[in-house]
């Protein structure tokens, strides 16, 4: 079990890691490279630094997250250099900061779903003066051609736990299975990942009197039920499957996935 256990922190922070540097390469334009390293003692993991708490429905025990003053500070530069903001004050580098760690938490939680086979979603975080709990650190480096900054993850023993339980069930239930079950059911379920469904982007909807509609012109505006800020979603087959924030990738349109819906809200979102 302790192999396993081990397998599942380096896979956890190696996914955290990767979805970081991608949320880096998007929002900076230069994704940093990555080195992994045992983290130091717990006090220099969280002394003088942010410490932030990342709860997750799903799964038992929280994440977290710690990074100095000077090394979350550079990483939040790197955002907002891009941005066209050279002197930004604490306030805005924080939370800059917060936003770039959430964005990978996303992700990272995506990953976690595939891996336990149920929805798991990031849970309101928040930032806190201490650790609670044993947790296992490691030292996540990412170098930018600006500088090097350090941040901390680590998981509590219980999220770790729920990993590796999930994976050792997968092992026995794959031991006991008779020889050639659930063939046909792989066969064609390895058919149907091949199905191209239609996917599309919905930023709002509107009802409008059919006067109204009779004297649309050129240049006419109508008003959607939903503001700038709030996310756009996600649409396959009818069914609302994600909600997330319009982004631009090599000159298209994209969307950055944000929430994943529950099985439940999809089928109230069926047309």
């Amino acid at each position: 079990m302790a192999g396993s256990r081990a397998a599942n922190l380096a896979w956890l922070l190696k996914e955290f890691s990767d979805r970081l540097a991608s949320v880096f390469e998007t929002m900076a334009g230069e994704r940093p490279s990555t080195a992994h390293a045992p983290g130091h003692a717990l006090s220099a993991a969280g002394a003088g630094g942010l410490l932030w708490r990342q709860p997750f429905t799903g799964v038992p025990g929280p994440l977290w997250i710690s990074s100095p003053e000077p090394d979350w500070t550079l990483s939040a530069q790197q955002i907002l250099r891009a941005a066209g903001m050279e002197d930004a004050d604490r306030e805005t580098l924080e939370s800059t900061y917060i936003e770039t760690i959430g964005q990978a938490l996303g992700g990272l939680a995506q990953s976690i779903s595939l891996r336990l086979g149920r929805e798991v979603t990031p849970a309101a975080g928040e930032k806190v003066a201490s650790v609670e709990g044993e947790v296992g650190w490691i030292a996540l480096e990412l170098t930018f051609a600006g500088g090097v900054a350090t941040i901390y993850a680590g998981p509590d023993a219980q999220f770790i736990d729920a990993l590796t339980a999930v994976e050792e069930a997968g092992d026995v239930a794959e031991e006991e299975a008779p020889e050639g079950a659930g063939e046909g059911a792989s066969k064609t379920f390895d058919l149907l990942l091949d199905v191209e469904m239609p996917v599309s982007v919905s930023f709002g909807r509107a009802k409008v009197p059919l006067k109204d509609v009779l004297k649309l012109t050129t240049g006419s505006i109508v008003e959607l039920n939903r503001s700038l800020i709030e996310p756009v979603e996600v649409i396959v087959n009818n069914c609302v499957i994600a909600r997330g924030e319009v982004v631009v990738v090599e000159g298209n349109f994209g969307v950055r996935i944000q929430h994943v819906v529950s099985r439940r809200e999809r089928l109230r979102t069926l047309n």
